[in-house]
């Protein structure tokens, strides 16, 4: 029976059950802050066992861990997955690989975390979270709350008012956090912090920052004839989205095992259709943020934190056409974006600029970047300081600074900040075990969220429409109809 729907009062009886002490408390909490279990391992139960939530289960294999626990809803596809990661590409064994999948065969599955955390209770000391963004919030915070450490894959919400909800159960319950942006632990990131602190290029101003996602679809229609109306004969331009929509539609048969209610979750109910699942569902504006929510945990995140920026002041937008639903509202997400944000001085650090562009749009090429380096167009950074810039790639990867004159003084900044030596998903392993602290704890990891969703929030607000966002009330104020779309409202049997 772990695989049957479960009702939301049957969870929160659960809850309320643990809450009074009449379930046990995992060990963790017996043992108050700090406490390591006897055996240095944590119990991780993953939610979202496949896809990169294999590649965290994988990691933390690697490190000794114990994977006790899987909720999925589509649990063949993941078995059928881990076979793969049990050998190399030159057929040799993978150790690490089929240890996992050994862990993965052994594990409780579920495709509903909530029966998960009821039936499971104290033999998990630790979840890890990386399913479809809309599940993030729901799931992470249900996990704190019963006193597990978490780890969140990015984007850390799906809406700001979510970001704000995590940040305030971690500090109350004292677990340890993560989000999985995983250059946030690389060598390389703190380097630049590194040479931003000692002045190498003197005050910045400015930030560009690119990415070429979205490689899933986007500005695309929902799937279905309603939009097509009786002339599918006219292919002009004007009717080219209901002629797109009208051929995706049709019946698909549902992959065997996949539980598409329980992967709807908190969003509105759809059919299934296989451009949503799996991978695709990132573009849907129901289940995903987009480009901007996906690669600017891993962008975004090296400014946001070398130049110690705080919630942006405004945030305009510009892009291309959304995909249209039925309703004529937004699907899915625009195919490029394009958006500013002004962050104010911090001490005696000047106001930013910075500029967020996906899709294939590029920032201008800085006139003291020599002829032969190329702007990476996988995705990058550029800090434009009043000496020189900064460029580096996505992760914080081969940070380099112009002009060539300014490298020697680069050279000589001491390491000021103590390098990670692990992945980022054992080191948060060991600051839940009391060795050290995490890296991207949900105090930092809300902020940057929150700012990314920013551009967001601006972007359905209006084209080119600049909003002013004080973050102290968590509120635009000057386009008071841009804030419904800080927050969500939740299909009935599911809340935070």
């Amino acid at each position: 029976m772990q695989n049957d729907p479960m009702t939301r009062r049957s969870f929160v009886s659960g809850m309320a059950k643990t809450a009074l002490g009449f379930t046990i408390v995992p060990r963790h909490v017996l043992g108050g802050p700090g406490f390591v279990a006897p055996s240095d391992t944590l119990n991780v139960a993953m939610i979202g066992a496949g896809g990169m939530g294999m590649s965290n289960a994988y990691n933390l294999v690697a490190g000794g861990q114990n994977i006790v626990a899987l909720a999925d809803v589509d649990m063949n596809r993941v078995m059928r997955d881990v076979v793969g990661r049990a050998q190399n590409r030159d057929g040799t064994v993978n150790e690490v690989g089929a240890k996992l999948k050994a862990a993965y065969e052994k594990a409780k599955k579920y495709s509903d975390f909530r029966r998960m955390l009821e039936e499971q209770g104290d033999a998990i000391d630790a979840v890890v979270v990386a399913t479809p963004d809309h599940f993030h919030a729901v799931a992470a915070n249900a996990a704190m709350q019963l006193g597990k450490h978490v780890y969140v894959q990015k984007p850390l919400t799906y809406t700001v008012h979510e970001a704000r909800v995590l940040q305030e159960t971690a500090r109350r319950t004292g677990v340890v956090t993560q989000m999985g942006n995983q250059g946030h632990s690389s060598d390389t990131a703190r380097r630049v912090n590194e040479w931003i602190e000692a002045g190498v290029l003197g005050p910045v101003r400015e930030v560009h920052v690119w990415t070429n996602r979205p490689i899933w679809p986007q500005g695309v229609p929902r799937p279905t004839r309603e939009l097509a109306g009786e002339d599918l004969g006219n292919w002009g331009a004007r009717n080219l989205n209901p002629q797109f929509a009208a051929a995706m539609a049709g019946s698909f048969p549902m992959p065997e095992g996949l539980d598409w209610d329980v992967f709807i979750g908190p969003s509105p109910f759809v059919e299934y259709h296989p451009v949503y699942h799996p991978f695709n569902w990132r573009g849907w504006v129901d289940w995903g943020v987009g480009a901007l929510g996906d690669m600017g945990a891993h962008l975004i995140d090296h400014p946001f934190w070398a130049l110690k920026l705080d919630l942006p002041t405004t945030i305009e937008a510009t892009s291309t056409p959304w995909g249209p639903d039925v309703d004529d509202t937004p699907a899915t997400y625009p195919l490029a974006t394009l958006v500013h944000y002004e962050f104010a001085a911090r001490g005696d650090q000047p106001p930013v600029k910075m500029t967020w562009y996906d899709g294939g749009l590029m920032p201008p090429r800085p006139e003291v970047l020599p002829e032969d380096v190329p702007l990476e167009r996988g995705g990058g950074v550029i800090f434009v300081g009043e000496r020189g810039i900064l460029m580096h790639e996505t992760y914080g990867e081969n940070p380099q600074i112009f002009p060539l004159s300014l490298r020697e003084e680069a050279d000589r900044v001491p390491e000021t900040y103590p390098r990670v030596g692990m992945s980022h998903e054992m080191n948060w392993a060991n600051a839940a075990m009391g060795n050290g602290e995490a890296t991207s704890p949900f105090d930092y990891a809300a902020r940057l969220t929150e700012t990314m969703l920013l551009g967001l929030v601006a972007l359905r607000t209006g084209q080119g429409v600049k909003i002013e966002y004080d973050a102290a009330s968590m509120s635009v104020t000057n386009k008071p109809e841009a804030n419904q779309y800080l927050k969500r409202e939740y299909r009935q049997g599911w809340s935070l």
